[in-house]
């Protein structure tokens, strides 16, 4: 019933109700899954029991009752995350995330946004946010290879050769990290601000690489994300990246794809 026809006795058309819900700015695909095992998702008001349901459309979908609008061109928006913000909706603790002063910084009328990685409770910088779960996980992949690129004020020990040699990767605790482009910037005795491009963006990836170097990490900032960068974008603040922008940058993320 859920199934859309097949073509030509091969494949169905359609795509995937988690990949329509993701381009229609509902969550991600992860979180749509979760969603639909949750028994939050419906389709004919009838209680959608598996993520492999193909669709052509959303027409009849609803997600807690409510019927899913149509989806709207992905919007990029650009925000200058300040430290002490939470990269989440709620905090059990309490404490602030992100939406709390996304409130006041975005314009009025902006979709549903959702970020595109994350930043550390301490790490602030630029943080970008999609209404479009398609492009958020495009741009979050490893396999993609999305540039990040971070200013890091250190304390300790290190040589620009010992940054260098991060070209090749590293191994800490078990965990392999890629490759790191990362330059010394410029220092004043034991302190320096180091500048380190990394395309796999896990978890804590920046400070656990510095750390290992046995470096102390007092300040993180990430000053650009693919082709997006941070500019002088006031701390707090947000603004909309163009739309010709954020197609093109599509376009090379799709050309990329379908290079693997």
């Amino acid at each position: 019933m859920n199934e859309a026809p097949k073509n030509n006795g091969e494949r169905p058309e359609g795509d995937r109700i988690a990949k329509l819900l993701a381009r229609a700015g509902i969550a991600s695909r992860r979180e749509v899954e979760r969603m639909i095992g949750e028994g939050r998702v419906a389709i004919g008001g009838k209680v959608l029991d598996t993520p492999a349901t193909i669709l052509k459309n959303l027409a009849g979908v609803t997600v807690d009752g409510k019927p899913v609008a149509k989806a709207e061109a992905a919007r990029l928006f650009a925000f200058h995350k300040p430290s002490g913000l939470l990269t989440a909706e709620r905090d059990p603790k309490g404490r602030p995330t992100i939406y709390t002063a996304l409130r006041n910084a975005l314009p009025r009328g902006a979709p549903r946004l959702m970020p595109v990685g994350r930043l550390d409770l301490n790490t602030e910088g630029l943080l970008l946010l999609t209404n479009d779960g398609e492009l958020k996980r495009a741009m979050e992949l490893p396999a993609t290879g999305v540039p990040r690129t971070y200013r890091a004020r250190t304390f300790g020990d290190v040589s620009q050769r010992q940054l260098e040699d991060l070209i090749e990767g590293v191994t800490i605790e078990g965990v392999r990290y890629g490759r790191i482009d990362a330059d010394l910037e410029r220092r004043t005795g034991r302190n320096q601000w180091i500048v380190m491009t990394i395309t796999e963006g896990k978890n804590r990836e920046v400070r656990r690489v510095l750390e290992h170097l046995g470096l102390s990490v007092s300040r993180l900032i990430r000053t650009s994300y693919g082709p997006f960068e941070l500019g002088d974008l006031q701390r707090g603040a947000a603004a909309e990246i163009r739309q010709v922008d954020v197609e093109r940058f599509r376009k090379q993320l799709g050309a990329k794809g379908r290079g693997r």
